[in-house]
C-alpha cells in the first residue's frame, strides 16, 4: 500500500515537472504569459459544438463578437444569423467579423437582415480590395466571446457540413471548445486584432472590461499567429511541443502539407522514441491537392516510425495535438503551410491532465473509425498517385 502511494506521488510530480517546464518553455520563447483558474468544456461535433455556441448567443446580456472563416449555408448558418440579430434588436451589441473569401458563400438575405437588426458586420480582406500578396493571408481564426466572459474557439465553421456527428460523409467531424476564465480575454484579443484591421471603432460604452473569475483549474496559454513573413509564433508553439514530447505527441488536422522542416521534425521526434501518431481525412476531403501534398512524405514519415491514420466515415476537419498525457493545443490551425506561414489563427495551449485525457479519449475513439497507412503497401502505390504528388508539388506553399 505504502508502494502504491508513493507510485501515485511520483507520477503526480512528473506530470507536474512536465507541465511546468513547458509553460515555461512556451512563455519564454512566445512572450505570452499563461493564465490560470481556467474552466475548459471540450465540445465534439456539431450536435454538441452548435447548441452550446447557440445558447451563449441567446444569453447575452452586453455584447458578442464573433468572427469566422466559413460562413456558408443550411439550416444552421440561418439560426445563428437569427440569433444574432435577436440580441442585436434586444440592444446587445453585437459585432460579426467574415473572412472575405472563407464566407464568400452567404446567402446576402442573412447579411441583410442581421444588418438591419443592428449587427454590426465587417469583412477581413475582400479580395476584390486587395493586392495578390494580400489576398494570401486570410483571417482563418474562429472565435466566439459572449459578455466578456465566456468564450468559444476551435475548428468549426457556420455551415450545415459541420451538423451532427460524424455518423457519415455529410456530417464533418471537428472539435471546439467553451472557455471561461483569464484565458477569455485571449480569445477577445484575437477578434479585436482583425476587427481593428477592418473597423474604426475598437470598443465602445458597452465593453466593460471587468476582471475574470477563475472558475476552473486548467492553465491556458492564447497563441495568436499572424499573417506576416518569417517565423511566427505559430510555428514555434508546435515546435515547443514536438521538441518537449517525451512519450507520445498526437496530432489530428484536417489539412496535412507540411514543409521540410516540419517533416523532419516529426521524423526526428519518432526515432528518438516518441510515439508520434497523425490522424488525417481519408477518403472524403474538401482539399485534394492538399492532401496528395501531405501524401508525398508518406514514406518517409513512415520508414521513420510515425503511424498515419486516415479518419474513414467522414471529412476529419478537427485541429488536435496531445503530448505526453499532460498537455494539448485546439484551436484553427492545420499541420500545412497555409496556417503555419499565411493565415490568422489562434490556439489555446492547455495544461491539465484531464482535459487532455478527453482529448485523448475522443482520439482513441476516432481511431477506432480509421485506417493505418502501411509503408509496405505505400511503396507499391500506383504511378498515377506518384505522378499526382510530383504535380501539385510547385503549389505545396500555399496548402
Amino acid at each position: 500500500m505504502r508502494s502504491e502511494t508513493r507510485g501515485s506521488h511520483d507520477t503526480d510530480s512528473d506530470a507536474e515537472a512536465r507541465k511546468q517546464r513547458l509553460r515555461r518553455r512556451l512563455e519564454r520563447l512566445i512572450g505570452i504569459a499563461a493564465t490560470e483558474g481556467n474552466d475548459l468544456v471540450p465540445l465534439r461535433n456539431g450536435d454538441e459544438i452548435f447548441p452550446a455556441m447557440l445558447g451563449a448567443i441567446r444569453s447575452a446580456e452586453h455584447t458578442i463578437d464573433m468572427m469566422t472563416f466559413v460562413y456558408w449555408r443550411g439550416t444552421i448558418a440561418r439560426d445563428f444569423a437569427a440569433a444574432l440579430a435577436d440580441r442585436a434588436r434586444a440592444g446587445v451589441r453585437v459585432r460579426l467579423l467574415l473572412d472575405g473569401f472563407g464566407a464568400r458563400l452567404i446567402e446576402r438575405s442573412l447579411l441583410d437582415d442581421m444588418e438591419d437588426a443592428g449587427v454590426q458586420i465587417a469583412w477581413f480582406r475582400k479580395p476584390v480590395w486587395l493586392s495578390p500578396f494580400k489576398q494570401n493571408h486570410r483571417c482563418h481564426r474562429k472565435a466566439l466571446v459572449v459578455d466578456e466572459r465566456t468564450a468559444f474557439t476551435g475548428g468549426v465553421g457556420i455551415a450545415e457540413e459541420w451538423c451532427g456527428d460524424a455518423r457519415g460523409p455529410a456530417e464533418w467531424r471537428d472539435t471546439h471548445v467553451r472557455i471561461e476564465g483569464p484565458a477569455v480575454d485571449g480569445i477577445a484579443a484575437a477578434f479585436a486584432q482583425n476587427w481593428a484591421e477592418c473597423h474604426d471603432e475598437l470598443y465602445d460604452h458597452r465593453d466593460r472590461f471587468t476582471e475574470q473569475p477563475q472558475p476552473g483549474t486548467s492553465v491556458v496559454q492564447v497563441v495568436r499567429g499572424s499573417a506576416s513573413i518569417g517565423w511566427q509564433d505559430m510555428q514555434t508553439l508546435v515546435r515547443v511541443m514536438l521538441t518537449s514530447a517525451e512519450e507520445r505527441f498526437r496530432l489530428a488536422t484536417a489539412y496535412f502539407a507540411p514543409d521540410p522542416y516540419f517533416v523532419d521534425l516529426l521524423c526526428r521526434t519518432a526515432r528518438r522514441g516518441v510515439a508520434v501518431e497523425i490522424l488525417l481525412p481519408g477518403p472524403h476531403t474538401d482539399q485534394r491537392a492538399c492532401r496528395i501534398a501531405g501524401q508525398s512524405h508518406y514514406t518517409e514519415l513512415l520508414a521513420a516510425g510515425v503511424v498515419i491514420r486516415q479518419f474513414q466515415p467522414t471529412m476529419m476537419h478537427a485541429k488536435v495535438i496531445t503530448v505526453d498525457r499532460v498537455a494539448s493545443l485546439i484551436g484553427s490551425t492545420n499541420f500545412n503551410r497555409r496556417s503555419m506561414d499565411h493565415d490568422e489563427e489562434v490556439m489555446l495551449a492547455v495544461l491539465d491532465e484531464e482535459f487532455t485525457a478527453t482529448l485523448d479519449r475522443h482520439y482513441d475513439e476516432d481511431v477506432a473509425r480509421s485506417e493505418a497507412v502501411d509503408l509496405t503497401r505505400w511503396r507499391r502505390r500506383a504511378a498515377a498517385q506518384r505522378l499526382r504528388e510530383v504535380a501539385v508539388t510547385p503549389i505545396r506553399r500555399f496548402l
